[in-house]
């Protein structure tokens, strides 16, 4: 049965792996640099509690890993070592974050013309205030 599991998931195995090299193997992340980074940073939390890179990932752990302005909350269901094909990857977790916010509800980016220099102060203000930073 071993063996089966090893031919179908690459790099999976019993007991624990690092939590940044498991967040880059079921790609919630580009590279493990990223991975390493959101850890480090406090992005990435382990059933409600911040950890380090190194963080020993068993499967049944709950992690939230905040990427990219979205939360992403994922349970554990295999153990992976090796990053893995999208739909392999699939298979590795259980995904329970809430879903993105439509495109109409994000906020606009506020593009300029091409040539128009640097923002005035009036125009940074104007900005602020469109981001809900202003007073």
């Amino acid at each position: 049965m071993a063996s089966e599991a090893a031919a179908e998931f690459p790099g999976a195995g019993e007991g624990s792996a690092r939590v940044d090299t498991w967040i880059w193997s079921v790609r919630l992340t580009k590279t493990r640099s990223q991975a390493a980074s959101a850890c480090r940073a406090g992005h990435v939390r382990v059933n409600g509690d911040r950890v380090k890179p190194a963080y020993a990932l068993k499967a049944g752990d709950e992690v939230r890993v905040r990427h990219e302005g979205r939360d992403r909350v994922v349970v554990v269901s295999r153990i992976v070592r090796k990053r893995v094909g999208a739909p392999v990857a699939v298979n590795c977790y259980v995904d329970n974050s809430p879903p993105p916010p439509p495109r109409e509800l994000t906020t606009p980016i506020a593009l300029r013309d091409r040539g128009t220099g640097r923002p005035t102060k009036r125009d940074r203000r104007t900005l602020d205030r469109l981001h809900g930073q202003g007073h």
